[in-house]
């Protein structure tokens, strides 16, 4: 959840004194590391899941003030667009049923979330993009109220100097435009996934994390179109990334996949947060140094696609976390908690293994192969370790979900939980069938009507069954 700040408005003191702080905040976490300072505790999960608000015609609804009020619940939190809202958990400890708990949370938060939103004439439909969207819906007019994404526009237009954001997507169709404003990263919805993991093991979970992207976009798709055109199975990664994009070099675009794997530590992502990224939101707080807020806030504003983060343990030691962040919202939720099973298992079991994966696939391409999962689904061919190159569905069903189980087991997950969601993974990589492909394959059997698309979706989605088992009708 991103935090809420005060002002939009900022003076170029505040830009340096707030540098000065980051500074010093970033030192003091680097002691942490070198001291083992930082919280250890039981590992835990918890999952994000980003939504939009329709209306009868499956078009976006501007409702999240009224929902937002009716169900008055801190996990339910606004987003940057007046149609998003973003569904949290609890922590969970990763062992048992955990991810059955989860499941059960969210589900019932999704069902008051629907309920809320069926009295403000609105349905909640989680989904990559929104089939019926348009470019004016993206629109500043339909920003939530709230003062970072205010400043957040602002800030980000000053460093373009104003120019507006090009947008340019090929790949089965093109998309093409001017955006004057960051809206369009609000066409993006996502699931997320939260790890806590230990400075020790960190560079090991977030290199492992990198080379699972790859698979996770491609079993994990459900956003192929935009506007009306058909682009990658993932059209979020590249819509994403030139969303939020800054206009300067490479290097320091806030959104992307990295420049490298972590040598010793993550702490080398929060060194590089203040040598390569500029401050967006300098608001200045009177916290003590040690609750890192002006480093928290900052790394909020750096959107890599698996963030380190830190959080707080309810004595007020800083802890850190793994935040993964690839994956579309839905199609349901049993789709998104097979996902974090997926992830968590694979992620473990390769930050286990005796040979660290990244010895055996080198940064590039691993990088390469999350954009080729992008655009191509569980239909790319990857480059794996030891440089052999295979169809990604066979790499997840015959070694990465057996993997995962692994990785499940060594934690603590019972058996029947195991099997439950692992079989979900299995079954649609065999099959093929993604929430990206039964989009385009509605698509090509009833026609482009989008909106009728999303009504069907939906009652996909609420009927709780996993895509795999989706039908046409």
């Amino acid at each position: 959840m991103g935090k809420e700040i005060t002002d939009s408005r900022f003076q170029s003191s505040d830009f340096t004194e707030f540098q000065q702080r980051l500074e010093q905040e970033t030192e003091s976490l680097a002691r942490l590391f070198a001291e083992d300072g930082l919280a250890v505790g039981p590992r835990e999960v918890g999952v994000e899941l980003e939504t939009y608000l329709i209306d009868r015609h499956g078009a976006p609804a501007d409702a999240i003030e009224s929902v937002l009020a009716a169900l008055d619940d801190p996990l339910v939190v606004p987003e940057l667009a007046r149609f998003n809202l973003e569904l949290n958990t609890t922590p969970r400890r990763l062992e048992g049923n955990a991810f059955s708990q989860l499941a059960a949370e969210l589900d019932a938060r999704l069902a008051r979330c629907r309920q809320a939103s069926a009295a403000a004439g609105a349905r909640v439909v989680a989904i990559g993009i929104l089939p019926t969207l348009r470019p004016d819906h993206l629109v500043l007019a339909r920003m939530t109220e709230r003062q970072r994404f205010q400043a957040l526009n602002e800030q980000i237009f000053s460093l373009r100097r104003d120019r507006p954001i090009r947008i340019d997507i090929s790949g089965e169709e093109q998309v093409q435009l001017l955006q004057p404003n960051v809206m369009l990263e609000a066409a993006a919805t996502a699931f997320q996934i939260h790890l806590k993991m230990t400075a020790a093991e960190s560079a090991r979970y977030y290199n492992a994390a990198k080379i699972l992207s790859a698979p996770m976009v491609a079993v994990g798709a459900n956003s192929p179109l935009l506007f009306g055109r058909e682009l990658w199975a993932e059209s979020r990664i590249p819509l994403f990334e030139q969303a939020v994009s800054v206009g300067g070099p490479a290097l320091r675009e806030r959104f992307g996949f990295g420049v490298r794997y972590a040598k010793g530590s993550v702490m080398e992502c929060f060194r590089a947060n203040v040598s390569r990224y500029s401050v967006l939101l300098p608001e200045l707080s009177d916290t003590p140094p040690e609750a890192l807020a002006h480093l928290c806030l900052h790394n909020g504003t750096i959107w890599r696609w698996n963030r380190p983060l830190i959080g707080f343990e309810p004595d007020g030691r800083p802890h850190l976390r793994l935040e993964h962040r690839v994956l579309s919202a839905g199609p349901t939720v049993a789709d998104n908690l097979a996902n974090a099973a997926f992830f968590i298992g694979a992620l473990h079991g390769l930050a286990i293994a005796e040979q660290p994966a990244e010895e055996r696939l080198r940064f590039w391409q691993a990088k390469r192969n999350f954009y080729r999962a992008a655009q191509y689904g569980l239909q790319a061919r990857l480059v794996w370790r030891d440089g052999a190159e295979v169809p990604v569905a066979r790499l997840i069903e015959d070694e990465l979900v057996p993997l995962a189980r692994e990785g499940l087991t060594h934690l603590g997950i019972d058996r029947d939980e195991i099997r439950h969601w692992l079989d979900i993974i299995a079954a649609r990589a065999r099959l093929g069938r993604t929430g990206s492909a039964w989009q385009c394959a509605w698509a090509a059997r009833h026609g482009t009507r989008w909106d009728e698309l999303t009504q069907a979706y939906l009652a996909k989605q609420e009927s709780g069954r996993p895509v795999h088992e989706w039908t046409l009708d």
